[in-house]
Order: structure tokens, then sequence, then C-alpha cells
């Protein structure tokens, strides 16, 4: 076999293993920033408010923020799926955005901010430790 079907047949324009992990997660975490912001635009007593807390937000904005920054993230996995380098950029781009987010609203939900943020971290590993196979 020449070189050059070598190197045809190993090149795929489609993900495989960490990149697939991390298309995986930034969709998942796409869909609940979306589902996040949904619940935030429909219902303004989602996020308990904190009168002593550092933080405020208004709600409908926080709501949009959540939801477009979602399918950003979503279409961001789904191009990492074809190999495109943007979406890589993109999607730690997102991570550390939705960490520091998710720092932000720990008092009000502990839980789901620390779930985000593992998911977050494993986002970042993935698209940080991606390497092409070698020609």
């Amino acid at each position: 076999m020449s070189t050059e079907a070598s190197r045809q047949q190993r090149e795929s324009p489609w993900a495989s293993g960490l990149s697939l992990f991390a298309a995986a997660l930034l969709v998942i975490g796409g869909v609940w920033h979306v589902f996040a912001g949904i619940a935030a635009l429909v219902h303004d007593k989602v996020y308990l408010s904190t009168p002593e807390y550092l933080y405020s937000f208004d709600l409908t904005g926080w709501g949009w923020i959540q939801l477009l920054l979602g399918i950003l993230a979503a279409v961001a996995g789904f191009a990492i799926l074809k190999g495109q380098m943007w979406a890589r950029i993109v999607g730690i781009g997102f991570a550390l955005l939705s960490m520091a987010i998710q720092f932000l609203i720990i008092p009000l939900y502990p839980l789901w901010s620390l779930l985000m943020i593992a998911l977050d971290i494993g986002i970042i590993w993935a698209l940080a430790t991606y390497r092409r196979d070698p020609l």
C-alpha cells in the first residue's frame, strides 16, 4: 500500500476518541444550558433569591444568555464531530465561561453548579488534549 493511500485511510473528517467524548459533553452541556435558560425565561422564580448574596441577576437577561450560549455550545459540539478546529476553540471558551457562571451561582444551586463545573472541566481536558494521528 502506498503512503498516499495509507495517509488517506487514516484521515477521517469524523471525530474519534477524546474528540468524540468532548463533543458529546459539549452537546449535553449546551442542552442543559438551553433548559436552564428556558426555565429562567418562562418562570421568574426558578432561581432562589438570596437577599445577602453579593451578585444579583436579572432573570430575563440571564435566561437569554444561557439559552444563546447553550445553542452555541451544541452547534460547536456537532462541529467538533466534523473535525472543525474553530469548534474546539469555541468549546474551550464556552466551558471556561460556563465554569465562571456556575461559580457565581453556587450559593443558589450548589449541586447543579458543581456538576456543571465538573462537566466543563471534562470538556476542557478532552478538547485541550486532542491530537490528530501522525501522518
